[in-house]
C-alpha cells in the first residue's frame, strides 16, 4: 500500500512514515500544502494523511482540490478539535477525522480501516517467479517455504515488488525505507540488500534481486535465467 502524508511538521511527518514503513507501507512525505496537491495528483495513492495546518494552501483547499479528481481515502490531521473543523472537513470530503495529539497505533487502526473500505489501487499481495510477498500477513516465501524476515527486510522487498522491473538507487531505498536522505559515506542500503539477498536469492538456483552497477538495484525475473 502506498500512502502520502502531508504534514509541515517535520519531526512528526518522519515519525509517521518510519511508523507506517515499519507497518509494511510505501511512504511519500510532502511539507507543504503546493507540493502536497502536487503529489496527489500525480502519485498513485492508496490514502491519504493531511494535516490542515499548512504553508501555502491549507489542508481543507487541499482536500477539497484532490476531491475534484480522486475517491481515494483521506484521513484529516489537525490540532483543532472545534465541531465547526470537523464538520468543515468531512462536508469538503475528508473520510475520518484525527486531532493531534493521537496515538500512533490509533492512526494505524484508522488508515487500516479507511484501506478496508476505501477504493484500492495496489494489490496487497505480490508474486515474481516463485516468490510470494503478502503485506496483510506480512508473510513471504519462496519456493513454498517460509522466508524470515527482518522488519527493515521486509519494508524494502515490498518496496522493490511493488516497483519490479524498475531500477530504484540507493538514495530511493534510503528515503523510502529508512527515512533518511542517502549519504555516499554510508553503507547501509548495500548492507540490507546484500541480507536480503542472502535469503531470498543465494539457497535458490534463478537469481530475483539484481544489482545495476552505478544505478542502484532491480527486481526481475529475467529471460536468461527463467
Amino acid at each position: 500500500m502506498h500512502l502520502l502524508i502531508v504534514e509541515d511538521e517535520e519531526k512528526l511527518g518522519n515519525y509517521l512514515r518510519k511508523g507506517l514503513v515499519e507497518s509494511g507501507f510505501s511512504v511519500d512525505v510532502a511539507r507543504d500544502g503546493q507540493s502536497g496537491l502536487a503529489f496527489a495528483q500525480t502519485g498513485n495513492y492508496d490514502a491519504l494523511i493531511l494535516d490542515v495546518m499548512l504553508p501555502g494552501l491549507n489542508g481543507f483547499e487541499v482536500l477539497q482540490e484532490v476531491r475534484r479528481s480522486s475517491k481515494m481515502p483521506i484521513l484529516v490531521l489537525t490540532a483543532r478539535d472545534d465541531v465547526e473543523d470537523r464538520v468543515r472537513g468531512l462536508e469538503l470530503g475528508a473520510d475520518d477525522y484525527l486531532a493531534k495529539p493521537f496515538a500512533f497505533m490509533e492512526l494505524l487502526a484508522r488508515v487500516r480501516a479507511l484501506l478496508r473500505r476505501g477504493p484500492m489501487h495496489e494489490a496487497t499481495r505480490f508474486t515474481i517467479g516463485d516468490l510470494q510477498l503478502d503485506t496483510t500477513t506480512r508473510r513471504t516465501t519462496r519456493g513454498g517455504k517460509r522466508l524470515d524476515l527482518t522488519a527493515k527486510e521486509f519494508a524494502l522487498l515490498s518496496l522493490l515488488l511493488r516497483r519490479q522491473g524498475q531500477v530504484l538507487s540507493r538514495a530511493v531505498l534510503a528515503d523510502q525505507v529508512w527515512g533518511m536522505n542517502f549519504d555516499s559515506e554510508t553503507n547501509v542500503v548495500d548492507v540490507a540488500v546484500r541480507r536480503l539477498r542472502s535469503k531470498i536469492d543465494d539457497p535458490f538456483d534463478v537469481k530475483l534481486l539484481h544489482t545495476v552497477r552505478g544505478m542502484g538495484y532491480v527486481m526481475e525475473l529475467r529471460v536468461d535465467e527463467r
